[in-house]
């Protein structure tokens, strides 16, 4: 028998290597997202205005800042969808307010079969609406105070960070925050009943126009309900953060926090413009990622947070990915190959069909119209608050607006703007026919045009109708 005994032993060894779970990089998963936040109302990314984001800009001190991150669609569903599946909208099937194609994988449903334990917290109708099976757990925003309910996300996080201790897994949470969409707290389209509440109001003279708008009285004051409301979602975002400290849970959780697109005004959301895709992102792994650090070289978007979150918890990938895994930057891998990234817009909530495709590089950014020049008007949300009809009645007496509300409401076909110099998106290099600029128009046409043909983008042939190519 006790000869026996050594083989015994590692008969027993060898069984439970084989059934214990592989080992991961990182425990846990959390993705934090803003709805409509301009990544420049953020105060650890230029925000002028004091303390608006406070817990934000904590946590870009414990982690990293991607000053060149991007959505790669600036609607709200489709740019989840493209989260959680590291597609482009075309390749995925939710080119708009549509649901993901049933043969595309998805990033809860890899995750689930890797043994981890699935939250959905907000947003539950625009996050795989056709995969609510791949969540453990699902709380819509209709229990969360309409989405901007700081003690019921916290309450949510909580019962989910239980549920996933209980069932001995690690855990993904996504908390989708409702704020700063549309109607901005304070202001007169708010219906909710009773309203929720909001930690402080700015006055019209504290917040910044940006560039892109008129500096108006009615838009300052919208500006200040928009800063109310991106101050609320700050506070929220701290009470989730403090949840996973008073639960210990901080060492063993990667964090990425991220909005879905720009500020829901004119030239902003529902469109390609630098404001439109531009994107924070930050990402918290302690003891992987020093703290404050950030990367200003590298373009990142939003088809590639389900490779990176895959990679990092040592799980398959997913089948046809457009994105890469961010690992190896975070590993001090530099990659001289991100340095553009491809934007589009498809359809509007209402269904409005407006193909749009862009193409953004260290400089210039470049955009096509399908559905412009004719008397086909551009419609979407952001021309449903005072900035829009502040500047239609401006219009009326100055030139200037005036030209602005035309060409947002029609365009041009071809669009291009120097970002070094016209950040703001306000001097189409292409309106008038200019030597200086056709070859890096030339360049930038045949980037998209290889972009559309290798990801089987469904307006290549508009594409080609509409612009003149030189093609190799």
């Amino acid at each position: 028998m006790m000869k026996l005994l050594p083989t015994l032993l590692a008969l027993v060894a060898f069984v439970q290597v084989a059934v214990s779970p592989p080992a991961m990089a990182v425990s846990n998963l959390l993705l934090i997202t803003v709805d409509d936040m301009n990544c420049d109302s953020i105060g650890s990314y230029g925000c002028q205005v004091p303390d608006v984001t406070p817990n934000i800009d904590r946590l870009a001190t414990e982690g990293l800042s991607y000053d060149r991150a991007f959505v790669n669609i600036a609607i709200c569903q489709p740019t989840r969808a493209v989260w959680m599946t590291g597609r482009y909208p075309h390749r995925n099937g939710a080119l708009g307010f549509n649901t993901i194609r049933p043969d595309v994988p998805t990033l809860p449903e890899s995750l689930r079969e890797s043994v981890f334990y699935n939250a959905l917290i907000g947003k539950h109708n625009h996050v795989v609406p056709s995969r609510a099976d791949a969540f453990d757990l699902i709380r819509k925003q209709s229990q969360l105070n309409f989405g901007r309910g700081k003690q019921q996300y916290i309450e949510a996080v909580d019962e989910a960070i239980a549920a996933a201790r209980q069932a001995e897994k690690p855990w993904f949470i996504m908390v989708n925050l409702h704020d700063p969409h549309r109607p901005f707290a304070g202001s007169n389209q708010e219906k909710y009943d009773p309203p929720p509440e909001f930690p402080r109001m700015f006055r019209p003279d504290e917040v910044p126009v940006p560039g892109f708008l008129p500096d108006l009285p009615p838009i300052r004051k919208e500006l200040a309900e928009y800063f109310a409301s991106v101050h609320r979602a700050d506070d929220i975002v701290g009470g989730v953060l403090q949840v996973v400290d008073r639960l210990g849970e901080r060492d063993n959780t990667l964090v990425l926090f991220t909005s879905d697109h720009g500020m829901p005004l004119p030239y902003a959301k529902t469109n390609c413009y630098y404001q439109s895709n531009h994107t924070p992102c930050i990402v918290r792994w302690p003891g992987h990622i020093e703290p404050g650090q950030r990367d200003t070289v590298h373009f990142v978007s939003g088809i590639d947070i389900a490779p990176t979150l895959l990679e990092v918890t040592d799980c398959s990938p997913l089948r046809g990915c457009d994105g890469k895994s961010l690992l190896p930057l975070w590993q001090g891998e530099k990659q001289p190959q991100r340095n553009h990234v491809f934007t589009m817009i498809n359809s509007t909530s209402a269904k409005r069909e407006y193909p749009m495709r862009a193409v953004q590089d260290e400089q210039y950014l470049y955009i096509w119209n399908g559905w412009a020049g004719g008397n086909y008007p551009f419609r979407n949300e952001s021309q449903s608050g005072r900035t829009w009809r502040a500047m239609v009645n401006a219009a009326k007496n100055d030139d200037a607006i005036a030209e602005r509300v035309k060409f947002y409401s029609f365009r041009a076909t071809e669009e291009m703007y120097d970002l070094q110099a016209d950040p703001n998106c306000l001097n189409n290099l292409l309106k008038e026919p200019n030597d200086q600029y056709s070859p890096r128009a030339s360049a930038m046409t045949k980037r998209l045009w290889h972009w559309m043909r290798d990801t089987n983008d469904p307006q290549r042939g508009l594409f080609e109708q509409q612009v003149e190519l030189a093609l190799d």
